[in-house]
């Protein structure tokens, strides 16, 4: 009865609030004055930061997301359209590239990349141009005669859903295994014909694609409305969901999410009853002060707030708690989505700028709805020197790998995008690199410890190497172990996703008895997801000796997910008396209580 109660009481005030916001934006009668900077004043900054314009309209309009390239480019996918196109309109929404060419932290150039797109909800650039979310597509655009504008377009994958243009495919995101990232919302059906068979996500999840070898899968289901996604540097997930209220969400494989269908157990978010919010970024590197290190930034666009959270490890997932904001401002048509940290360590927010917001509020086609202005704001630590701007595109081979030890995320990030796009361009290019990896591993070392960044015998160097071969999609047999048994937890979590990646070619099971035993949560974690991989009955019972130790709930989820995933491995076999998971009823009653058969 309190559990209803409960339920009744919180659904209670979720309609109150989103009544309530209904009728201030109905009522709405006040357009503020479009100028910028009267919006910039309007912004409170928090304690030793400082706010300037970048960029704003009309050398740019509507801004939906942003990345910078690796020559410190800020690409922009926009949409005058948005949210719905009228009969006779003609699409012609943009990729815009932004350029501070003299690096006063001011743009001063912008080149339309393309046009003619209808409402493009993602951009990430890469392999020689960029990838767009188009709608129902995912093209990849290139500029092959060198004047600065797109005149090669290839539909990679089609298929994804469009029923509702809030829902589409968005937010783009290269991981650190080298594959592309994406999001959909709940209202979206996408059956997508790729060379491996058609993949289905009916609702919200995350997509992940390898360009290069066309695979598409499937990295969680759920969600409502997730625009925001980011990995931490040991390839950790956490989201952020613009139409539900749980802040951040750490995700791990095979985690599973509110509104997923059918789904009769689901994972919470570490922040109940927080606001929607919109975009997600880590913060990191040497502009910005140490204890802002690691913190997460994300939107409240309904609040006019960047918001901070500081996020703490909690046995196998973390905990999360809210700061003083960012930003913070009364302006109604300040409407942050997106925030990405800068090649000069600064932090870049994309604001849509818009007085109305949201589709079931107002009329699509209400008047006051702003489908030409757009602002992206730049917020500096005061007193403290940028990061100079690395020279990544003209580095050598060797200067990239020295570069995935620096301290910035967008440089180690960009610099291993360089290293596998030069390595497709030739054998002989992957040859150089993949020699030049090997030299930087030092397959002899023995870790003696964990050493910080700018360190090059630290276990976040030699993890970052992984990622490389990862991203390379080349299996390395002398570093994993090592890894496997490193000093940090954190690292040893980590290469459990290469090595289960890898299993095809090494001996991944060995090495998971071992970490599904280990003394940290997070390692047992992974261990038991990747063991969900390997259909064998061996697989099945290792997964549940972590019932031996602990169990929280991220663990206790795993464990169920992983007994249903492999039911069809263990399950007849148990019937037909030929398995008894090592005479441990335990172990047996968690499994059939898991698959929920009598």
């Amino acid at each position: 009865m309190k559990t209803w109660f409960a339920r009744m009481t919180w659904a209670g005030c979720v309609w109150l609030a989103a009544t309530a916001s209904l009728f201030a934006q109905q009522g709405l009668k006040d357009i503020p004055n479009p100028d910028p900077e009267i919006e910039r004043k309007s912004l409170q900054v928090a304690d030793g930061f400082e706010v300037n314009l970048y960029a704003a309209d009309p050398r740019i309009a509507k801004p939906i997301q942003m990345n910078f390239d690796a020559a410190g480019r800020l690409w922009i996918a926009s949409s005058e359209i948005y949210p719905q196109i009228q009969p006779g309109q003609k699409a012609n929404d943009k990729i815009l590239i932004v350029e501070d060419t003299d690096g006063d932290g001011t743009a001063d150039k912008t080149t339309v990349f393309a046009d003619g797109l209808l409402i493009p909800t993602g951009i990430e650039p890469g392999d020689g141009g960029a990838y767009v979310a188009n709608s129902t597509e995912i093209i990849h655009l290139r500029d092959t005669d060198g004047d600065g504008k797109a005149d090669s377009r290839r539909v990679m994958l089609s298929g994804f859903g469009t029923e509702d243009t809030h829902h589409i495919i968005h937010t783009f995101r290269w991981g650190v295994d080298g594959a592309l990232y994406f999001n959909q919302s709940v209202y979206i059906h996408s059956h997508v014909e790729t060379p491996h068979g058609v993949k289905r996500l009916g609702g919200g999840g995350i997509w992940r694609f390898r360009p290069e070898t066309m695979e598409l899968d499937i990295f969680c289901r759920g969600f409502v409305n997730p625009w925001g996604h980011q990995q931490d540097e040991w390839g950790q997930s956490f989201v952020t969901d613009g139409a539900y209220g749980e802040g951040i969400n750490y995700v791990f494989p095979g985690s599973v999410w509110v509104t997923a269908p059918g789904a009769p157990r689901i994972v919470k978010g570490l922040n109940p009853g927080s606001p929607k919010h919109c975009g997600l970024e880590i913060v990191g590197g040497r502009h910005l002060p140490d204890d802002w290190q690691g913190d997460m930034l994300t939107n409240d666009f309904r609040g006019h707030r960047v918001c901070r959270f500081k996020i703490s490890e909690d046995q196998s997932g973390y905990a999360s708690r809210e700061m003083p904001e960012l930003i913070k401002t009364a302006h109604v048509a300040f409407r942050p989505i997106d925030v990405k940290m800068g090649p000069d360590g600064a932090i870049y927010i994309a604001d849509w700028y818009n007085p109305i917001i949201q589709h079931g509020e107002v009329d699509f086609r209400d008047p006051r709805r702003d489908h030409t202005h757009g602002r992206i704001w730049r917020v500096t630590a005061k007193g403290r020197p940028l990061v100079p701007r690395p020279q990544l595109v003209t580095a050598t081979n060797e200067k990239l790998i020295d570069s995935l030890d620096l301290p910035e995320q967008y440089t180690r990030t960009r610099a291993r995008r360089l290293l596998r796009e030069r390595a497709l361009s030739s054998s002989s290019a992957r040859a150089e690199i993949l020699a030049k990896l090997g030299e930087a591993a030092g397959p002899g070392l023995v870790f003696s410890g964990y050493f910080p960044l700018g360190s090059r015998i630290g276990e976040d160097y030699r993890l970052e190497l992984l990622w490389t071969y990862k991203a390379l999609r080349e299996p390395e047999y002398e570093l994993l172990p090592k890894l496997l048994k490193a000093k940090n937890h954190r690292t040893r979590a980590a290469a459990i996703r290469a090595l289960v990646e890898w299993r095809a070619v090494v001996p991944a099971i060995d090495a998971l008895q071992e970490a599904v035993a280990d003394e940290h949560p997070r390692v047992r974690l992974e261990a038991i997801r990747a063991l969900a991989l390997i259909p064998s009955r061996r697989a099945v019972e290792l997964a549940l000796k972590a019932l031996d130790k602990p169990v929280d709930s991220n663990l206790d989820f795993a464990l169920w997910q992983t007994a249903r995933d492999l039911q069809a491995v263990w399950l007849p076999a148990l019937q037909k008396d030929e398995f008894h998971f090592n005479r441990n009823v335990n172990h047996l009653l968690f499994a059939l209580q898991a698959v929920n058969t009598p």
